[in-house]
């Protein structure tokens, strides 16, 4: 016979017109039932993240939507409640899943990947810096723009999930210069004073390719990350050096568009300097894991490295979370705790 519980969830109830809002959601709280041969976990942190919102939308992309109706999912990590006698994994065991907004989830356990985490170390860090967002920017920073010592580097979205920790790497691999964007000038203080850019600036104060120039120092860059697109790219485009790379890993700036969008009028450089315009996606670096969670663990742990997030608390709050994620209210990853 099997056990019957009660879940809560977060579903996708229409797709959003714009920027989402509260009523796109809904919250729904049933009964579930764990069926023999299937594990049961209870979630501690769940994750907000900025491709989510291209999945609200009902067409073609690198991920299938979120269907209407069916609960959001995504990155989360918990503990194992129950599981088959027979199943590698314990009772009490933490793991990571991509099941989602909801408190409790069920399913077959290749659904789980089995984690030991480091001690001290909030479980909500595997979500961020030694999770999907500190993997994208490692393998971004290191293997697709392919950073040598030396070099300055511009990332903008500087004080987000991915955005804090390529700053961070860029400095402890031997960039000459790091320089970050941010929407706030308080962030840009954290930029400057806990993460030890060398330059950063508020790209609401003024046109970006002026507050990049400035914040260059007639050296150029030689490695933009890009976050954002739109105004950041073409201001990039302008300022970057012979050889000078992209990692194109999101345009968050361009997320909430209803249409098609124009690229940067500027395009035409990346022939004369010879640039390296390369986008990617962190699911094609799974090989990379070992090495990133060895590296950037050890600098997390050592506090070489720090491991930004907000939390807010309760499963209730994941659509304002979301939200305020894709608005900007968040210093480093966004998560969401529904357990201990």
């Amino acid at each position: 016979m099997t056990d019957v519980l009660h879940a809560t969830e977060i579903h996708l109830a229409r797709r959003p017109q714009g920027p989402p809002v509260p009523a796109d959601f809904a919250t729904v709280a049933r009964p579930i039932e764990v069926p023999p041969g299937q594990v049961l976990v209870r979630n501690a942190f769940l994750s907000v993240d900025p491709y989510m919102r291209g999945r609200m939308n009902d067409g073609p992309s690198y991920v299938p939507p979120f269907q209407v109706g069916q609960v959001m999912d995504g990155g989360a990590i918990g503990r194992v409640v129950s599981a088959p006698p027979d199943s590698k994994l314990r009772s009490g065991q933490v793991v990571l899943h991509n099941l989602g907004w909801r408190d409790l989830a069920t399913g077959p356990e290749a659904a789980f990947r089995p984690l030991e985490p480091r001690p001290g170390l909030s479980l909500s860090t595997y979500l961020g810096a030694l999770g999907m967002p500190g993997l994208t920017a490692y393998v971004g920073l290191l293997d697709v723009a392919g950073l040598q010592g030396g070099e300055v580097v511009f990332v903008s979205g500087a004080a987000g999930a991915v955005g804090s920790v390529v700053g961070q790497l860029a400095r402890l691999h031997g960039a000459s210069r790091v320089i970050g964007s941010a929407g706030s000038d308080a962030k840009v203080e954290h930029l400057l004073r806990d993460l030890h850019f060398d330059a950063a600036f508020n790209y609401k104060r003024g046109p970006v390719l002026q507050l990049l120039t400035e914040a260059a120092d007639t050296t150029g860059i030689d490695v933009y990350f890009d976050n954002v697109g739109g105004d950041h790219l073409e201001a990039a485009l302008s300022l970057l050096n012979l050889h000078g790379r992209v990692a194109m890993c999101g345009a968050v700036s361009r997320y909430n568009e209803a249409g098609p969008v124009p690229g940067p009028a500027n395009l035409g450089l990346t022939v004369g300097k010879r640039l390296r315009l390369e986008g990617f996606l962190v699911g094609d670096h799974a090989p990379r894991m070992e090495a990133f969670l060895s590296e950037v663990g050890e600098a997390v742990a050592d506090g070489r490295l720090s491991a930004d997030e907000t939390v807010v608390d309760g499963i209730e709050n994941m659509p304002g979370a979301f939200i305020g994620m894709l608005r900007g209210d968040n210093v480093g990853k966004m998560v969401v705790r529904v357990g201990d």
